[in-house]
């Protein structure tokens, strides 16, 4: 076996060109010389310290090389071939390296390139750090925007190309082993001492979709593929802790790409609520969501996971907004949108819907009582409002809430909606397919969650194998070094 121990030389070439740079800029001061501007000379300095480190790190990287007759990868048995230079892209630019590939004696599986099984080469190219700063900025940039970044700031350069497969390579790895890594996340968290109310929300936004992917507009039954042609709907998912006054400690957000009855966010959504009532059970737990079916079908059959010994206040709440403007619709029937009586009218009964005790049930008997004194044609859009409120009445007792300090807006999964998905995948042009769409929700919900450190532990060692010497290498494969 031949593995590269080689020291680090500091007499190296770049080490060299910075001692000649910093020795020149000081003699031009001394001589009494105009020296570089501030600008330039930080510019120059920062070009002299990226080329000293891609010396070093193709240095370092060329360490894990093996020269071995056989190695085995997983159990599976490989043989030397022939040494071929790549080009790595690291934090600090383009390094070269030259490295052993081996072939598969079973000829069904792929050669491998021990290198970048060590160290943990991301997609084959990114070295691990330059993987998390790309990923990092794409999570919040286009790869366009992303490779502007990156020359702006004068370190690595890859293209938009390159940026635009690192996501797609990195949510492969995740999607694999996400119920395992996710468990391991949640393993790692703790819940403030000062939290009293464990809050779920679910919801979902319309998103562009590639052809192939796309729904033709009420061409199925199902909410998941209905709405404008072109798009369907990513589900947002949110699990928020709040204090007793009602102030939002921390919130883990989850995006899904289309999927019916968004079974996957439901998992996620309910795995979280059981991690955090394993820590504390005396948690009360609010159920948060608009008025559409399929969230309160997912939501109200979340299992909290405690063994039925354990009484767990809940609450389920309809969003106090979404029946606010729904109580607007009815008044702008039954007066019309400019009536000075019909806004008099929505003001007083939006108060009475959320302060009084029995809010819920003063709007219902008012908005029954113009049903049966209004046109036929106001009757119906009426008797619509009607029915929504007579549907979530047992969700609307927003003054029982809000004494209890418990959200009755679902602010939180809508930001969601607008910071998860809007932001970043509804730009001018944009058309995602299912996995590069869902690549780009795994990155923004671990950052947004504040879990992309831990995250990315898991990811970089996604990336890793263990490389074993075969037992006919080992007699003539002495160690020796190699820079």
């Amino acid at each position: 076996m031949q593995v590269s121990h080689g020291e680090r030389n500091l007499k190296s070439p770049g080490m060299a060109r910075i001692a000649a740079f910093v020795r020149q800029q000081q003699e031009k001061w001394q001589e009494g010389e105009a020296p570089l501007g501030l600008e330039t000379y930080e510019q120059e300095l920062n070009e002299h310290l990226m080329a000293l480190g891609q010396e070093l790190i193709a240095e370092e990287l060329s360490r894990y090389d093996v020269d071995a007759k056989e190695i085995e990868v997983e159990g599976r048995r490989y043989v030397r071939g022939q040494q071929s230079t790549m080009t790595y892209q690291s934090a600090a630019g383009p390094v070269v390296v030259e490295r052993y590939l081996y072939s598969a004696v079973e000829s069904e599986s792929k050669g491998v390139c021990p290198l970048e099984l060590r160290c943990g080469i991301v997609n084959g190219l990114f070295t691990p750090r330059a993987a998390r700063q790309s990923a990092f900025a794409l999570a919040h940039l286009t790869p366009r925007d992303a490779e502007e970044l990156f020359a702006e700031i004068g370190n690595m350069r890859p293209s938009r190309s390159t940026l635009d497969r690192l996501p797609k390579a990195i949510s492969q790895q995740w999607e694999v082993q996400r119920e395992e890594w996710e468990r391991a996340l949640r393993c790692t968290e703790t819940v403030a001492p000062e939290a009293v109310t464990l809050v779920v929300s679910q919801d979902g936004v319309m998103a562009p979709m590639k052809d192939g992917e796309r729904s033709k507009k009420r061409s199925n039954p199902e909410k998941w593929a209905t709405g404008p042609a072109g798009y369907r709907e990513v589900g947002c998912g949110t699990v928020s802790l709040h204090d007793a006054e009602g102030k939002r400690l921390q919130t883990i957000r989850y995006g899904r790409m289309p999927e019916k009855r968004k079974a996957t966010l439901h998992t996620q959504l309910e795995a979280e609520l059981q991690s955090t009532l394993a820590l504390c059970p005396d948690l009360t737990v609010v159920k948060l969501a608009d008025g559409a079916k399929d969230n309160w079908t997912s939501l109200e059959s979340m299992d909290l996971g405690l063994s039925p010994n354990i009484q767990v206040n809940q609450f389920l709440i309809v969003d106090f907004f979404h029946a606010a403007e729904h109580l607007k619709r009815a008044c702008d029937a039954i007066w019309g949108k400019a009536s000075i009586k019909g806004k008099a009218e929505f003001e007083r009964l939006r108060i009475l819907l959320k302060e009084h005790a029995d809010g819920v049930g003063k709007v219902i008997r008012s908005l029954r009582y113009r049903v049966g004194r209004t046109t036929k044609q106001k009757k119906q859009r009426i008797q619509i409002e009607l029915t929504y409120f007579r549907n979530q009445r047992h969700r609307m007792h927003y003054a029982d809430y809000l004494q209890r300090n418990l959200p009755i807006a679902s602010g939180v999964v809508e930001a969601a909606c607008k910071t998860l998905v809007t932001q970043r995948m509804k730009c001018s042009g944009m058309a995602w397919s299912h996995s590069g769409g869902q690549a780009i929700l795994t990155l923004r919900s671990l950052v947004q969650s504040r879990r992309w450190q831990s995250a990315w532990d898991f990811i970089k060692q996604g990336f890793q194998k263990s490389v074993t010497i075969g037992q006919s290498g080992l007699a003539d494969c002495p160690v020796s070094t190699r820079v």
